[in-house]
């Protein structure tokens, strides 16, 4: 009877080692759920990427086509074969600039993403979440985590997570930013704060401050925006959608003027580059 039991010595030993398997256990499952959601999005990323390419090689076709097609129709020599030859040289040489000059943007919006990510904690992105849409990056925060409890007021939880984003955006200083708040549609009943819009615009315009006042940010580079309850990204007859609806987005675009310039400017003029 001695031999065959367990003291208690013994006991509490294996049940500590029991504890310390089912919290590495549920550890694991949690970088598991944050794997697959990051493959989830690269694969997004990647399908954007495809449809985008295909478009490019769409329009370059009906170019060849309609290179093809002015050829055809002017065999006579009716039209100065070498100047159409130099248009549409110009024309290859533009699209191609557009490719590159979209291809650098959606490398520095990855970069700029990852960089964001790495530097947040892992309890920080449970109210933080950083996706690259249509070569604009959105950063999306929790209102739970940004603001005292049914106010506009920034909390101090939040002011370490926006030293990172703050930080991340100073160091892109060519990019405009577009602080957006959102809300579920609960109406709001404070004093001085009519609707829904009003709050989601003074949350907006709290961030856009604590980003100019605590952390140095241009505010020539910065706009506070709001969208109240109309912008839904989840279901708000629940918990948990409202939960999700609930959220302050910061959007980080290139400058619009820089891509206007882009769009305008002529590409430069090469003789006979296309062979026949």
């Amino acid at each position: 009877m001695v031999t065959g039991c367990v003291s208690k010595k013994q006991y509490a030993a294996l049940d500590a080692q029991y504890k310390d398997l089912g919290q590495l256990y549920h550890k694991t499952q949690m970088e598991l759920t944050e794997s697959r959601a990051k493959v989830k999005s690269l694969e997004d990323m990647l399908d954007y990427e495809r449809k985008n390419n295909a478009a490019l090689k769409e329009a370059y076709a009906k170019l060849q086509a309609s290179l093809d097609k002015s050829i055809a129709q002017n065999s006579q020599g009716n039209v100065n074969i070498s100047k159409l030859v130099d248009e549409i040289n110009a024309s290859n040489r533009y699209i191609q600039h557009l490719v590159n000059t979209k291809n650098k943007s959606d490398s520095l919006n990855m970069v700029l993403t990852n960089r964001l990510t790495r530097s947040l904690s892992r309890e920080e992105m449970k109210d933080v979440d950083v996706q690259v849409l249509k070569g604009v990056v959105y950063i999306s925060l929790s209102d739970n985590m940004l603001y005292k409890s049914g106010s506009y007021e920034i909390s101090e939880r939040a002011g370490e997570t926006l030293s990172k984003i703050a930080k991340i955006i100073q160091d892109y200083k060519d990019y405009e930013v577009l602080v957006e708040g959102n809300t579920d549609t609960d109406p709001i009943s404070k004093p001085n704060i009519r609707n829904n819009w009003d709050l989601s615009v003074l949350r907006a315009s709290s961030v856009v401050q604590a980003l100019q006042n605590d952390y140095g940010v241009d505010p020539k580079r910065l706009t506070a925006g709001g969208r109240g309850e109309y912008n839904p990204i989840a279901d708000n007859s629940t918990a948990s959608g409202k939960a999700r609806n609930r959220r302050t987005q910061i959007i980080i675009t290139p400058k619009l003027d820089q891509f206007m310039e882009l769009i305008d400017k002529a590409p430069e003029t090469e003789q006979h580059s296309v062979d026949f």
